[in-house]
């Protein structure tokens, strides 16, 4: 029974992993870019508009619901450190936690929050904005990246863990 319910586990975190680190990497690659594009004023609207939308419940229980599995499996790997790819399943979880959770709420919210307080058509806005394409994408740049290894580690961890 725990074996099942820790693997449930371990692959809903991968695919947790998985699916923040492709709508990141879609905002990395495509949003960002057309957003960059345009006049500043519509696209801080634009991006002001997204920020306000993302903040929705699926998004709530891929990005916190994640997070919840990963704090999870970080903590239970110390006491499985021993078992195959418990290591990849702690480093895997830890960088979730860290690379996405921390790096959101430490550098990207407060860029959303400062964008959020700007009025577009400003010349403080435009300033803003500027600054805000080159911060933000880069730390969404990091998320992606940081998603995307979690979850290759966490499914390394369970191939191992399942064994041949």
């Amino acid at each position: 029974m725990t074996d099942g319910l820790f693997l449930a586990l371990r692959m809903a975190a991968a695919l947790g992993c998985g699916l923040m680190a492709g709508l990141f990497f879609a905002f990395s690659i495509a949003v960002m870019g057309g957003l960059a594009r345009i006049q500043p004023a519509e696209g801080i609207a634009a991006m002001q508009s997204i920020n306000r939308v993302i903040l929705n419940p699926l998004f709530a229980i891929a990005f916190f619901g994640t997070a919840a599995v990963c704090l999870v499996l970080f903590v239970g790997s110390a006491w499985t450190l021993r078992h195959p790819g418990a290591l990849y399943e702690a480093a895997g979880a830890a960088l979730y936690l860290l690379g996405c959770i921390v790096v959101t709420l430490v550098f990207n919210v407060p860029l959303n929050e400062e964008l959020a307080a700007v009025q577009p058509t400003s010349s403080e806005g435009a300033d803003v904005w500027r600054r805000y394409l080159a911060t933000w994408t880069l730390w969404n740049h990091f998320r992606a990246a940081a998603c995307l290894a979690a979850a290759g580690l966490i499914t390394v961890a369970i191939h191992l863990q399942r064994g041949p």
